[in-house]
């Protein structure tokens, strides 16, 4: 089977906003994550996104952290790392240190600025609310920062505006190409989880791309469906979702990644190998 054939699976092993309240297998320490980060791997995950936590499960931008993280991955699995750069603040000298230091094979980059929430239809309001500020000049210095220390963008949509004001990036020479993308579906303020919204993302990015869907919340596994029989990759994990398609809340990303793999078989497509998910993203070897 060919490459094209392949499919990358990601697995977010959790987030910034998921805590143990609401799953109580939500990794928090560096050793916590990297024992999800070895289940998601033996079960067939070739990258881990990674948010750092303290070990109360704050948010954390601690270099040492990302370091400790990095370092106890690699004593478990070759996985290929890919770190959150996400803030709310425009100040983004924490987020630089980390990818100019530990140098993590992709990094995340929010390509947009949002309006960002969750409703609760039940208690009829608004569980969080806010603007998520990613500014164009925001983006140019993230990518600076990410060519010049030989870290790929993976460039989070969500939603359509931010896929198609990627061109200016192109122009100035900031973005390269082969690109990867992620489209986010189903935060409130962005994109929807219907298959004509993941087409037009699909149709809007440049030939030679990669992509994968990120599905927030009960319709992730039928967006995942949607993608594998689109011919794009996949992301699954705590952060996302906590739960099989059986409706099981998961025990751990390992087992995300095992119903994900599942589905990628049913659909005649093979799960690719973290050497094979190199050359797909033309990441080094």
């Amino acid at each position: 089977m060919s490459l094209n054939d392949k499919v990358i699976i990601t697995a977010a092993l959790s987030g910034v906003l998921a805590n143990r309240d609401q799953c109580p297998h939500i990794p928090y320490t560096p050793a916590e994550i990297a024992d999800e980060a070895k289940r998601a791997y033996d079960a067939g995950a070739a990258a881990v996104h990674i948010h750092a936590r303290t070990d109360d499960g704050a948010p954390s931008w601690e270099l040492e952290t990302f370091r400790k993280i990095k370092d106890e991955v690699r004593k478990r699995c070759p996985i290929i790392l890919n770190f959150s750069t996400g803030t709310l603040d425009d100040d983004i000298s924490a987020q630089e240190a980390i990818i100019r230091e530990i140098k993590p094979e992709i990094a995340a980059l929010n390509m947009g600025t949002m309006n960002y929430a969750k409703y609760s239809a039940k208690r009829k309001e608004f569980v969080f609310d806010m603007v998520f500020p990613n500014t164009f000049g925001k983006i140019v210095r993230y990518l600076d920062i990410m060519n010049s220390a030989g870290v790929k963008p993976e460039l989070e949509c969500f939603d359509a505006g931010h896929t198609n004001s990627v061109w200016p990036l192109y122009d100035m020479g900031k973005l390269l190409k082969p690109t990867q993308f992620s489209f986010i579906m189903g935060v409130l303020g962005g994109l929807p989880t219907s298959i004509e919204a993941l087409q037009l993302q699909k149709q809007t990015i440049p030939s030679g791309s990669t992509w994968e869907v990120i599905g927030i919340g009960k319709e992730q596994w039928r967006l995942i469906a949607s993608a594998l029989v689109l011919g794009g990759n996949i992301r699954v994990g705590l952060e996302d979702n906590f739960y099989l398609p059986s409706g099981a809340m998961a025990q751990s990303n390992g087992e995300l990644v095992e119903s994900a793999a599942a589905l990628t078989r049913l659909t005649g497509r093979e799960i690719a190998t973290v050497d094979e998910a190199r050359r797909m993203l033309s990441l080094p070897m």
